[in-house]
């Protein structure tokens, strides 16, 4: 695969089993790293699981988020206000947000221009991402510092 950059980018896969806390760290540094990559974010505010208390303020914004796009005209009234709430990730305060609710939601998207790079779904169970060299060896080193083994995640073949 070709980035934006005309590198070469592979696609990773979450497939080890880890604990929840190891689950939240990846999906947030995953993000991290991949931050300013991405130009559009989106995420549901659904999870198949009781929102941990520590992101319920994280949760309430984004609802509000929803809302105000919906008064701003920039979202429909009839959409379902859960789902598809954009993120702006320049935005430290909605990028926390988002670091938040990733790890808790049924799903979060991360695109570069019209590329899907990041797929977080099933309450933290599902997690694929579209890495450049750079980014993976980021990523692995602070999967690895945090003792999270790198077989936690492998490479998609291309084309699945």
């Amino acid at each position: 695969m070709i980035n934006h950059h005309g590198g070469s980018a592979r696609e990773l896969v979450l497939v080890g089993e880890l604990s929840p806390a190891d689950l939240e760290f990846l999906h947030r540094e995953a993000l991290r790293v991949l931050r300013s990559g991405i130009d559009a974010a989106n995420l549901d505010a659904y999870s198949d699981d009781d929102w941990p208390p520590a992101v319920l303020r994280s949760h309430e914004h984004a609802l509000s988020l929803a809302r105000e796009a919906v008064a701003d005209g920039a979202r429909s009234r009839r959409a379902d206000p859960g789902m598809g709430i954009d993120i702006d990730v320049r935005d430290d305060a909605q990028f926390e947000l988002l670091l938040d609710l990733v790890p808790h939601t049924i799903n979060a998207e991360g695109w570069r221009g019209d590329q899907l790079v990041f797929s977080a779904s099933d309450s933290g169970t599902s997690l694929w991402m579209v890495v450049t060299q750079g980014q993976e060896a980021e990523l692995l080193s602070r999967l690895e510092a945090q003792g999270i083994r790198p077989t936690a995640l492998a490479v998609q073949p291309p084309g699945r």
